[in-house]
């Protein structure tokens, strides 16, 4: 396997049609190859004997469950840092236009138990009503159906929430660099942060580090929600110094629209919840957009969670209440 072959992987992963040769070959420019037609199905046909992909006749091909397997773990050393890459490519594809609350912004996309439904949303319920989450805004589908570009698997609910990357996006087109440093985990005391008591580095992972929290059932979000003692997601971030009265004064017109998740920006050259900064850079938390996903798998709801699945607009989301009764006719 090589880096041809699995940037080919990669496209095909992304499409639910079956995708020809010089669609691949259209599309492996954006990865930096710049390969014929010819040269793309002699690729393919490698990828075909070794069962990563099935040939349709002249329309193409389509990636198989053992080419996802393939993808997901070759070359290990060339996804360090993919997270970061991920972030900034992301960030500048963000378009929403905070005057009409229209354009693309970033959703994370999570699943659970169809049979569970009732009770999954008697947890999200108090979440998307706490200051611990980036948006009421939500949408949800059933398996078989379709969010963005991601495919729902059959038996399962998929739920889409904004995704904390979406801050730098807006940031980003407003002409303020932010720079995303860690995922990790805040305390929560009588309903204020206190500290980080865990860090992971964007640039050094491989995986999203809120992912890796969940999984390891290090999260207190449904004590945060109560008022109590609780641990959230959330990311630190960094912006320059000349900004930080720009950057308080976009925070607050994105929570008067409907995005929140700033939970505070920090002094110039000052530690924020213990966090040093870098000289003329002023700290930023961001709460974690998968918080709500946290409180179902504390509650013994089963899921799985892919932060920054997808581009999706944002004015095709609904707040929760109205998201359900949509959902539920």
């Amino acid at each position: 396997m090589n880096k041809t072959m699995l940037a080919i992987l990669k496209i095909l992963d992304k499409h639910q049609e079956v995708v020809g040769s010089r669609e691949i070959s259209r599309q492996l420019k954006m990865h930096g190859i710049d390969l014929t037609e010819r040269t793309v199905r002699y690729h393919l046909r490698i990828l075909d004997e070794r069962g990563y992909t099935e040939v349709f006749g002249k329309e193409g091909r389509r990636i198989t469950d053992k080419g996802r397997t393939e993808l997901k773990h070759a070359l290990i050393s060339d996804k360090i840092g993919f997270v970061i890459s991920k972030i900034e490519t992301l960030s500048y594809l963000t378009t929403l236009n905070l005057e009409n609350m229209s354009g693309d912004i970033i959703l994370n996309i999570s699943y659970f138990p169809e049979d569970r439904l009732k009770d999954a949303l008697k947890i999200l319920k108090p979440s998307f009503s706490s200051p611990y989450v980036m948006s009421d805004k939500v949408v949800f589908e059933r398996g078989g159906g379709v969010i963005g570009d991601v495919i729902i698997p059959e038996g399962k609910i998929g739920i889409g929430t904004v995704c904390s990357v979406t801050i730098n996006g807006i940031f980003l087109k407003a002409g303020i660099p932010v720079t995303s440093k860690f995922g990790g985990l805040v305390e929560i005391n009588d309903r204020k942060p206190i500290r980080f008591v865990s860090l992971i580095s964007y640039e050094g992972s491989s995986l999203d580090p809120h992912e890796i929290f969940i999984r390891s059932k290090m999260t207190d979000v449904l004590g945060a929600l109560k008022g109590k003692n609780g641990i959230i997601l959330a990311s630190f971030r960094e912006i320059p110094v000349v900004c930080a009265e720009e950057a308080k004064r976009l925070a607050e017109k994105m929570a008067g629209r409907g995005i929140g998740g700033i939970l505070m920006i920090g002094e110039p050259n000052k530690p924020l919840l213990e966090m040093p900064v870098r000289i003329d850079k002023a700290g930023m938390v961001i709460v974690g957009g998968l918080n709500p996903v946290s409180a179902l798998e504390e509650s013994g709801i089963p899921t799985e969670s892919a932060a920054m699945s997808t581009l999706y607009e944002y004015s095709k989301l609904n707040s929760f209440k109205e998201a359900i009764k949509a959902f539920e006719t």
